[in-house]
């Protein structure tokens, strides 16, 4: 069933409304991929925040069209299914994970930072840590330096024969007044 002009517009405008806020585009074709394993897929991408849609190709350079993703213009042919994600890898992580595991789903470009990506490409980028995960690391290796100083005092407190653990806990309890001197 086609869509009337104001539901053009209407689909355009949600798609310009997503695209403003992503960093990074994925298209894949869809041909010969079952409608259970592309809800599978549509479930996935909505739990990681990718937006995942199938476009008339038209109506998909209409949205693009004066935005960094107009550089993958010429990309946009076939059945194409649309992913774009605000997080860098996720929509490029999401693809490429259910391509995978559906042979009859191909990867055939994305675009990030305003240039346009290959297939090998859009794996690459695929496997880059999350956000979250390169977070941590970092957090880790900062970490890492002051807890192994601490590791240090505390074997060489240890090797002198003073406490391992300095005590910071006051003598008396916090429930029994403290006499006035």
């Amino acid at each position: 069933m086609s869509l009337s002009l104001d539901g053009k517009k209407e689909v355009v405008a949600e798609v310009v409304a997503k695209v403003a806020k992503a960093q990074t585009m994925v298209l894949a074709e869809y041909r010969g991929t079952t409608v259970a394993n592309l809800t599978k897929l549509r479930t996935d991408a909505r739990s990681k925040g990718v937006y995942l849609r199938v476009l008339k190709n038209t109506l998909a350079r209409r949205a693009v069209t004066g935005t960094s993703f107009e550089v993958a213009q010429s990309h946009m042919v076939g059945p194409l299914i649309y992913s774009f994600s605000e997080d860098a890898v996720a929509a490029a992580k999401v693809v490429s994970d259910f391509a995978k595991g559906n042979e009859k789903f191909v990867i055939t470009a994305g675009v990030y930072n305003g240039k346009v990506l290959d297939k090998a490409a859009v794996q690459s980028l695929a496997n880059i840590p999350s956000k979250e995960v390169l977070l941590a690391q970092l957090l880790g290796l900062m970490q890492s330096p002051i807890s192994g100083f601490a590791r240090v005092l505390a074997a060489v407190a240890e090797k002198k024969g003073g406490p391992a653990v300095v005590d910071a806990t006051p003598a008396t309890p916090a429930s029994e007044p403290v006499p006035a001197a």
